[in-house]
């Protein structure tokens, strides 16, 4: 059975549901539970914008409040994971992935290869993505075309509450280190969330919108403002094809070839800088396998190359927009 649930609430449902599952299934990082080694109340906070509310109180020290020392607790997940559990680490925030990447790149994501594949490493690390808080340039990036870039990482991407659950199940119950990213604007979107578990396979690409006119690829919150651009394209006779990748590695190139094969335009929309991102590795990707189906030139709609700035006007600026999105679309008509 279906209800309307948000974005927060509906990851806080799948690992509550995976933790009562399976019991090697363990939750860490900064305020998860908020008042461990204090006077106040436990289970104060679930993180710093609530997502593990309330787990504390249904499993007790499986959910476990850490130090700020992001490299400690994700080296410690990595090592569990590799001792036979199942973490779920929260990295507050993707930016702070500078004091931890040796442990992910060079040690979780290596694991399985150093060892002759006898090794699994079943660990995820959730952690946020994105502008339009106004968290200014420590706070706001967009770094999944890093770890996109890192073999022996998987890196999820969910733009709704739906995918949102089924994605952090697949996730929790894959055997390889897996990067989810949340993006800070979706966590008070609504959507119908079934009630029962499920999971959302890795590696399939979801078409919101059917069009034959041209295909837009678009990655987390910016398949929000791909749909309103359609919406506006739509008025004046070009009717789009939204896809979202759902997952960046791996990457359902198949799906996003056979919508170009059908269209023969391409925009790829993506909040992280344009130099190395993933609208520069998608666009490279199709025009290397299906340059003859290609009408026109790739259009890729990013953030500038510059850190997101803190100012609100010049953040919106910042971020693509439905507006740039459809100019981007117009061009190859």
């Amino acid at each position: 059975m279906a209800r309307m649930l948000t974005f927060k609430q509906s990851i806080n449902e799948a690992l509550a549901q995976e933790m009562a599952r399976d019991e090697t299934v363990i939750a860490m990082g900064e305020d998860i539970v908020g008042g461990m080694g204090g006077d106040g109340e436990m289970d104060a906070w679930g993180g710093v914008f609530g997502f593990t509310k309330g787990l504390h109180g249904q499993f007790g020290d499986r959910v476990m409040d850490t130090p700020i020392t992001e490299s400690a607790f994700i080296g410690a997940a990595a090592g569990a994971a590799a001792c036979g559990m199942r973490p779920v680490a929260e990295l507050m925030f993707i930016d702070f992935m500078g004091v931890c990447f040796d442990q992910i790149f060079n040690q979780a994501a290596k694991f399985k290869y150093m060892f002759g594949g006898k090794a699994e490493t079943p660990m995820v690390v959730r952690t946020m993505i994105g502008g339009g808080l106004r968290a200014a340039s420590q706070h706001s990036q967009c770094l999944y075309p890093i770890f996109t870039h890192v073999p022996g990482l998987k890196v999820v991407i969910p733009s709704n509450p739906y995918d949102a659950k089924g994605l952090l199940i697949q996730a929790i119950r894959d055997n390889d280190p897996v990067i989810f990213c949340e993006h800070k604007s979706l966590h008070q979107l609504e959507g119908d969330v079934p009630e029962t578990p499920y999971a959302i396979p890795f590696n399939e690409a979801n078409i919101v919108r059917e069009g034959g006119d041209v295909t837009i690829v678009a990655i987390g919150f910016m398949v929000h403002r791909a749909m309103e651009a359609a919406g506006l394209l739509a008025k004046e006779g070009i009717q789009c094809e939204v896809i979202d990748p759902r997952t960046t590695s791996p990457l359902d190139l198949e799906t996003i070839i056979e919508s170009v094969e059908n269209t023969g335009r391409l925009v790829v929309v993506d909040e992280s800088n344009p130099r190395c991102s993933m609208a520069a590795d998608i666009s490279a990707q199709v025009t290397e396998q299906a340059f003859g189906s290609l009408k026109g030139p790739v259009k890729m709609v990013t953030a500038p190359h510059c850190p997101p700035p803190f100012s609100d006007v010049l953040e919106d600026l910042y971020m693509p927009s439905a507006e740039k999105i459809a100019e981007a679309a117009r061009a190859l008509k």
